[in-house]
């Protein structure tokens, strides 16, 4: 069975961040034997004014895999266990676990997350959403306002299509060039392609550098590439850290 679990406003400023919390979570899932717990995809929400935040508000998902649907008990308690002990004092923490297959009607979880991007949202309206979909959605210190960035989190990963992938897969000062099947098979790597979906065939060539990082496209891990011109040869590169950033 599959589940997203998703926590946002864990942290504060100099306090570790939301997805380096979720990440403790991912693992202790794996060490315990309770399923699959797939990478953390990053989704940016509404920045404005109005809206408290420590640095960038963005909320935190991985999507999971279980046998039977009484292990997300254990999962649950878990993660209220990290969210009591790690969240920081200050922090208004959020959890929220969706099983795409019960949701009657999933596009009003992913029309909240989208909205979440473009608008402020109450605590009210992410309760009611859940309520009426029977959504786990708990608040764990604080005023609990993290609710709205857990509920959106998990809207925008059921999405497929919105995000970027944790973290990067490698680090590099200078070009280098790789195939393209290379990289998805040593790598988390589904495919590459342009920002208008032109899918790269396996053997074409790749200059990467900087930050190697991927966002989630078709519920896919997807390397952004674009064309540049090497010399006398137009050749793709990844997109820099910046230009993948909006998504």
């Amino acid at each position: 069975m599959r589940y997203l679990l998703a926590i946002d406003d864990t942290d504060q400023k100099d306090w570790p961040g939301t997805g380096h919390l979720l990440e403790k979570i991912r693992k202790n899932i794996t060490e315990n034997g309770w399923g699959i717990a797939d990478s953390i995809t990053r989704h940016q929400l509404f920045v404005h004014p109005s809206v408290p935040y420590t640095s960038h508000n963005s909320v935190m998902c991985f999507a999971g895999e279980i046998s039977q649907r009484k292990e997300i008990e254990r999962i649950i308690d878990l993660s209220i266990s990290y969210l009591k002990r790690e969240s920081a004092p200050e922090s208004d923490p959020g959890l929220c676990v969706v099983f795409p297959d019960e949701v009657k009607y999933p596009e009003r979880i992913i029309n909240f997350g989208r909205k979440a991007k473009i608008k402020k949202l109450s605590k009210q309206d992410a309760y009611q959403l859940a309520e009426e979909l029977s959504i786990y959605l708990t608040e764990h210190g604080g005023t609990g306002d993290g609710v709205i960035g857990a509920l959106a989190g998990t809207g925008l990963r059921l999405s497929g299509n919105d995000g970027r992938f944790r973290g990067s897969h490698f680090i590099l000062e200078n070009p280098c060039k790789f195939k393209i099947k290379d990289l998805c098979e040593k790598w988390e790597i589904d495919k590459a392609c342009t920002e208008d979906g032109q899918i790269l065939s396996d053997e074409e060539l790749v200059s990467l550098k900087g930050k190697v990082k991927t966002v989630l496209k078709e519920n896919k891990s997807v390397l952004l590439v674009k064309k540049f011109q090497d010399r006398n040869e137009l050749i793709w590169e990844n997109l820099e850290h910046a230009e993948v950033k909006h998504y």
